[in-house]
């Protein structure tokens, strides 16, 4: 979608034109243009089918305030999730931050939410149309804030009390892991976080890159690890944090909350931590927090005679153990009548899909099972989750 074709939809024609294709978005791509066409030219139909369908795809990530939203199908991907965004709006509101920049805006998502808890918020990006798209959200949802194109690398950003990055993960390549592939540079992100600023980068971001006076932040929403955050200056308040939402709420991990763990058998419970604790490197936190110790040095699994409800961890209740290997395993499956198996694994080189497959299971009964190594074996336990 060009600049001209975006801002046509925001006039009085444009605003009818996606009302009526609201309704055709179900239907088959071509009929649903070919209905548009009739009253519109066919660059605008495209652009008003684009947006519909793009703002069912956003609903994931924003909710009902989606419908009222625009998007391009980059911007999209790459927008912060909503309650993820508000997250991290509460906690610069919690700084008493009064404004911000963001540096490569895109299509507003953290604009939006900084602007919601109050902070005068200004956005800059280097791609026009997303300027624009942003610019129309924040109007949209009846927010205030300014949008600009600009290069975010030569802007000085002293006058707003934090800086705001998400830097572009993407090559020539597509998707990139790689900081020198990044836009802005790392470079650009060392020197942002010689103040008080927040960027967010990718989860699996190596700990040793983050800079000495830095907090870095891992954030999951139900289960599911979405970012990483580094905070710097006054908004730093520890080295490491896991931060985890789910439907009771959001709560929060430290290293300050880590005393160690050791290793020990495998006892009543078994706890999965969420993924977020674990990229944080605070496993040892969660067995902590169970009274309880690791699986094994290696292994992101913790074990406790006791059984505890954390927001950090699922647990599972231990059963039994099985034979590891594949053939008695079997055996002892159909034993028990199980034919509806889950597979969890970690630490063991066996594909779930591939395992459930050739243990040809029939029965009526439904078990989950943890492959994994305990003490440096191999190990598969029967659990019950609670």
């Amino acid at each position: 979608m060009d600049l001209d074709a975006f801002r046509w939809l925001l006039t009085d024609d444009g605003q009818r034109l996606l009302a009526k294709a609201t309704p055709l978005a179900d239907e088959d791509p071509l009929r649903a243009q070919t209905s548009l066409r009739r009253t519109a030219g066919a660059e605008h139909a495209a652009a008003a089918l684009t947006q519909v369908r793009l703002r069912r795809r956003a609903r994931t990530k924003f909710g009902d305030e989606a419908a009222l939203m625009y998007f391009t199908p980059d911007g999209l991907e790459q927008a912060t999730r909503a309650v993820v965004a508000n997250h991290r709006a509460g906690r610069l509101a919690a700084f008493r931050t009064a404004s911000l920049i963001d540096l490569g805006c895109g299509i507003g998502g953290d604009l939006l939410a900084a602007s919601k808890v109050g902070i005068v918020v200004a956005g800059v990006d280097l791609d026009p149309v997303r300027v624009a798209v942003a610019e129309a959200n924040l109007a949209a949802l009846e927010l205030s804030g300014a949008v600009g194109v600009a290069d975010a690398t030569q802007l000085d950003t002293s006058p707003f009390d934090v800086a705001f990055a998400d830097p572009a993960r993407r090559s020539a390549r597509g998707r990139s892991f790689d900081v020198d592939d990044w836009t802005p540079p790392w470079p650009f992100v060392e020197g942002l976080l010689r103040r008080d600023s927040c960027v967010k980068v990718a989860p699996g971001i190596p700990h040793d890159l983050v800079p000495d006076g830095v907090e870095a932040e891992w954030v999951s929403d139900h289960g599911e690890v979405k970012e990483a955050a580094l905070w710097s200056g006054r908004l730093a308040t520890t080295r490491r944090r896991a931060t985890v939402i789910g439907d009771g709420g959001l709560a929060t991990l430290t290293d300050e909350d880590d005393p160690g763990a050791d290793v020990r058998a495998v006892g009543g419970f078994l706890y999965e931590p969420d993924g977020a604790v674990i990229r944080a490197g605070l496993v040892t936190a969660v067995a902590a927090g169970v009274g309880g110790g690791l699986v094994d040095e290696h292994i992101a699994y913790v074990t406790s005679e006791a059984s505890f409800q954390t927001p950090f961890a699922r647990g599972y209740r231990v059963l039994e153990q099985l034979p590891y290997r594949e053939k008695p395993l079997r055996a002892a499956l159909r034993e028990r009548g199980i034919g509806r198996l889950t597979i969890k694994k970690r630490g063991v080189d066996i594909v779930p899909e591939q395992l459930r497959k050739r243990l040809a299971l029939a029965g009526d009964d439904e078990g989950t099972i943890v492959l994994t190594r305990v003490a440096g074996q191999g190990t598969c336990l029967l659990v019950q989750p609670f």
